[in-house]
């Protein structure tokens, strides 16, 4: 499928049906190889103004490091869209996030019968994630183990929003992108204390500070997520991203390098600026738009 990424909600014809297989479509709990794009499309009622959701996912290892840390994950049928980014000696950090993914899903999907709000949904999908992080975390090659983690949740034409960590969820929206998470990290610390503002966070020298953050999933018993809610409406966008991107690209450039991509590139198009500026850490993120049925 080809759809340029803009707030056009003049855009009602939907493209071309793919497969799985056609459309690269990686299974919900498994994240696609590292330069690998994932796209697939959901329809969906919301307060019966009918509406579709594009899905694009990619992960990348970035220029320097030799494995991947990063995770993404997400149930089109569903409606629920999963970021995290690990961390750990050797390889522990993608056994958490891939973990905390997988857990976030499968706890997501057995609750659907449930009848509980999303929130609710969110928060003990969430909750399980940190369960199975931190007991496995127990294991000596795995002790201290933990992974970020933003997801989002459909709930009828809004998104639900929950967060650990510094991975981001940004609304696009009339050619602006805004940050909808709270970094739990020093940084943010800095700047809520007045220490740095955020015109100034990118370039104070914090010498390799910047990536220390201050709530994590399964680095203990309990986790305390913060949770967000904006409307879904034709024309919106939502990118979820790890600190790998993040950290090069500022929240007024999103926009503009997305407008100037298709949406099957533009995770790609994100990804390369981060690589371009250096790309010292694995880069991955998930772009949703909503479109007119």
């Amino acid at each position: 499928m080809t759809e340029e990424f803009k707030n056009d909600p003049s855009q009602s014809n939907p493209p071309a049906e793919q497969s799985a297989e056609q459309s690269g479509q990686q299974p919900a709990s498994t994240a696609p190889p590292a330069g690998t794009a994932v796209n697939a499309e959901l329809s969906l009622q919301a307060t019966n103004v009918p509406i579709r959701i594009l899905v694009a996912a990619l992960s990348d290892i970035g220029c320097v490091r030799t494995n991947n840390e990063d995770f993404l994950g997400f149930d089109e049928s569903l409606g629920i869209f999963v970021v995290c980014d690990g961390m750990g000696g050797m390889a522990s950090g993608e056994v958490a996030s891939s973990r905390a993914v997988a857990a976030i899903l499968d706890s997501f999907a057995s609750s659907a019968a449930s009848g509980l709000p999303v929130s609710t949904r969110l928060l003990y999908s969430i909750n399980m994630a940190n369960s199975d992080v931190w007991e496995n975390g127990q294991i000596p090659e795995h002790r201290g183990m933990g992974t970020t983690v933003v997801a989002a949740a459909l709930d009828a034409n809004k998104l639900i929003i929950g967060n650990v960590g510094d991975s981001r969820a940004y609304l696009i929206k009339d050619g602006q992108a805004t940050q909808l998470t709270v970094d739990h990290s020093y940084v943010n610390e800095l700047i809520r204390n007045g220490t740095l503002t955020i015109e100034n966070a990118h370039s104070a020298d914090l010498r390799g500070m910047e990536s220390i953050i201050t709530r994590a999933v399964g680095v203990s018993a309990e986790v305390q997520p913060d949770f967000f809610s904006v409307d879904l409406t034709p024309g919106t966008g939502i990118l979820l991203a790890t600190d790998g991107l993040t950290r090069y690209v500022h929240q007024d450039e999103i926009s503009a390098i997305l407008s100037a991509s298709s949406f099957e590139n533009a995770c790609a198009s994100l990804i390369q600026v981060a690589k371009d500026r250096g790309g010292l850490d694995n880069v991955t993120c998930i772009l949703l738009l909503v479109l007119p049925a």
